[in-house]
């Protein structure tokens, strides 16, 4: 049986049911008639039954397959046809399909279909009259959105706008391309990256990174503020540098408003620190490691010039010059071997108000369950220049150790001016216990651990990066100590709350807005709107139909749908190399030829790589239980695992539809007017499963399924949910 056809099983059940009553009720009334009959009368009645047997057999099957006839014509023409009729009018007034009405049964469901179709027509004109009306008051709009697309397509500098969960709902071309170099999944598909509409820019940057960035321009917003912004620098899985600043999008004109999201502007300055890096270091090594030699080289050429040196004296000086040449020869060679310490030597930093850093400071270290925190001396006016994200870890990280290891229950932190120019203190002090040197020294060179979460850095990897330095110092007339920070000041010229200029008003080739309004944080998965998630909407192209009998893929093809639209730009297609031969009766199917795949990677490449560009969002395919039993195979030999929700349009088709005859993806797409292009290639299928997808969300909310929990349970209760592979 073809599983994408279910038979009415119903009607037969009940005709073979009234079938069966109708044979039991003759047999009882032949008994009781024969038992009112005398013996004699009996035999006579049994003669004349025997001879006449077969004929009384035929007429009564005769007649029961009169009255099946009937019945069946009957049910069809008055239940299943305003049955289908139902069916098809919700898809004409629930969905945007423009389809004429199949009229079907008696007179009177014919004149109703004729009735619907009148109003389907109206509806069509007042569509028409609104589009129209529509596009004259937006056609000034679309001009403006389309200079500012153009100018936001020139753009040389990376430009991605998040909500605040961090989702990302617009970004430039420029954005797209740099996060495909910065990406470490194996890219093999086109649209196999790391951005995406919708999709998480914490797959990019650390959480809490982005956290704090938020965090100081809130500050920066209750301070009055006009143009607050942040900047901060982070290391992407690749090893590459990003330079990000940070500015807020809020939900209103005024400046008061509330924050509903970030814009990201980046440069990736990998290239630049290691150039600027390489030549302060070559620099430094020729200046101050050659210093004493060329001295001494100098002082021993002078004493050359005297004829009346004694010989063992000249051979002495001669040593020397011979010994500096050396060194001189050997940190030169050296100087390679040092590349690797340039990311601890210098950091690009930002500019930050202290108070702002000790106030942070002061929350880091309690969210910790460090020592309870007291300022002690805070110069508001002092700016600082700092790496805030790694010198609050620093501080935590010192906090912590000193509770758990000195019983240190309370910290101050105080913030003033250095003797030295352009200099600050930024001093821990504690009232209690000291420590010895080697203990400091232990403390700073460990890598820092606070609150659970472990850094690579430690605290002199921290202080390098500032140029500064990091001592123990003792208070013994206030039996005080303290750990102190020597960190530069921030010009005032150099502060970013001035008047930082940052490009405005930009729109990209990829945008929805509308993602501003989601708050993923606020509800678990399955009580979200349909409306509101994303979905990878996928399909396979295989070599058979029994993925446990050894068939393979030979092509995946995935489109992605966030806020309701279908993103054709943001698709995977990628050919696979099934290391097996392809049938030769289904290629005229899928069209793969094994040239095709020859050459191609494997499932092993290929799979992690959809594995990336699927992640967090929910699965979509048709007939789904068949594609998902193929990549469920493979979970243990590629290390992926697909463990997101999946939904199934098939299941989806019958829950809405459950009186039509068919559910393949054709019929489907019939139904809803939806043309078919690339049938049976992996991508076609998936776009055209994405829009029958779109088309069944409304109807789905008028049978009151509206959530994602709510849709999965429903589909389960399906005749078709049985089907397995």
């Amino acid at each position: 049986m073809n599983p994408n056809r279910r038979p009415d099983r119903r009607f037969w059940q009940v005709l073979a049911a009234l079938s069966g009553l109708l044979l039991l009720w003759a047999v009882v009334t032949c008994l009781l008639l024969l038992s009112t009959l005398d013996a004699s009368e009996r035999d006579t009645v049994l003669s004349l039954l025997g001879g006449r047997m077969p004929l009384a057999l035929m007429t009564l099957l005769f007649v029961l397959m009169l009255a099946a006839a009937g019945l069946n014509q009957l049910y069809r023409r008055y239940i299943v046809a305003p049955a289908r009729l139902v069916d098809e009018a919700r898809i004409v007034l629930g969905t945007d399909a423009e389809r004429a009405l199949t009229p079907q049964g008696d007179v009177e469901n014919r004149a109703l279909a004729d009735v619907i179709a009148g109003f389907v027509e109206q509806r069509a004109r007042l569509r028409a009259d609104i589009a129209e009306q529509v596009r004259a008051a937006s056609r000034n709009v679309e001009q403006e959105r389309s200079r500012l697309a153009a100018l936001m397509s020139e753009l040389t500098q990376s430009v991605v706008v998040c909500n605040l969960d961090g989702r990302i709902l617009l970004y430039n071309n420029r954005a797209r391309l740099q996060f495909r170099a910065l990406s470490d999944a194996p890219r093999l598909a086109d649209g196999a990256e790391l951005i995406g509409l919708g999709r998480s820019i914490y797959t990019v940057f650390d959480r809490k990174l982005v956290a704090h960035a938020l965090e100081n321009i809130g500050q920066r917003m209750q301070r009055g503020v006009a143009s607050p912004s942040a900047q901060f620098v982070t290391t992407t899985r690749a090893g590459q540098l990003l330079r990000a600043q940070m500015t807020p999008v809020r939900s209103g004109d005024d400046g008061d408003s509330a924050i509903s999201g970030f814009v990201l502007m980046l440069d990736n300055i990998t290239r630049d620190f290691e150039e600027d890096s390489e030549r302060d270091r070559l620099l430094l090594g020729l200046t101050e490691g050659s210093r004493a030699s060329l001295a001494n080289m100098q002082a021993a050429i002078d004493m050359l010039d005297y004829p009346d040196l004694e010989p063992a004296m000249r051979e002495r000086f001669h040593g020397v010059i011979r010994d500096e040449v050396g060194a001189m020869s050997r940190r030169i060679r050296d100087l390679a071997d040092e590349a690797t310490r340039g990311l601890k030597a210098r950091w690009p930093l930002e500019d930050m108000l202290g108070a702002d850093l000790v106030s942070a400071a002061t929350r880091r270290i309690e969210a910790v369950k460090g020592p309870r925190v007291q300022p002690d001396d805070i110069d508001a006016t002092l700016w600082l220049k700092v790496d805030s994200f790694s010198l609050l870890q620093a501080l935590a990280y010192l906090a912590e150790r000193l509770a758990d290891e000195y019983d240190i229950r309370v910290v101050m932190l105080r913030l003033v001016a250095a003797p030295q120019d352009n200099r600050a203190h930024l001093d821990l002090i504690w009232q209690g216990q000291t420590m010895s040197t080697e203990t400091v020294m232990s403390w700073q060179m460990d890598a820092m651990t606070a609150g659970g979460e472990r850094s690579p850095l430690s605290v002199r990897d921290v202080v390098e990066r500032h140029g500064g330095e990091f001592w123990l110092e003792r208070e013994r007339v206030r039996h005080r100590a303290f750990f102190r920070f020597l960190l530069p000041l921030a010009s005032e010229r150099e502060q970013l709350d001035v008047a930082t200029f940052v490009p405005q008003g930009s729109r990209p080739e990829y945008y929805d807005f509308d993602l501003f309004r989601a708050t993923e944080s606020s509800r678990e998965l399955a009580d979200r709107p349909l409306t509101e998630l994303a979905y990878t909407v996928f399909d396979t192209e295989t070599t058979g139909l029994n993925p446990g009998e050894g068939d393979e893929i030979i092509q995946i093809g995935a489109a992605r749908v966030v806020n309701g639209k279908l993103l054709r730009q943001e698709s995977f297609e990628q050919l696979v190399d099934p290391q097996r031969g392809i049938p030769a009766a289904s290629i005229p199917i899928h069209g793969i030829t094994p040239d095709m795949v020859a050459g191609q990677p494997t499932i092993d490449r290929v799979l992690p790589a959809f594995h990336t560009f699927a992640q967090d969002t929910v699965l979509v395919a048709h007939n789904a239980a068949f594609d998902m039993r193929f990549l469920q195979l493979k979970e243990a030999r590629t290390g992926v695992r697909f463990e997101q929700p999946v939904l199934d349009t098939l299941l989806l088709s019958a829950l809405v539809h459950p009186n039509q005859e068919s559910h393949r993806l054709e019929a489907i797409a019939e139904r809803f007017n939806i043309t078919v292009i690339g049938r049976h290639t992996a991508l076609g299928d998936a776009i055209v499963t994405a829009e029958v997808f779109l088309k069944l969300i409304p109807l789905l909310a008028e049978k009151g399924i509206h959530t994602l929990g709510q849709a999965m349970e429903a589909a389960q209760e399906t005749y078709y949910a049985r089907i397995k592979y």
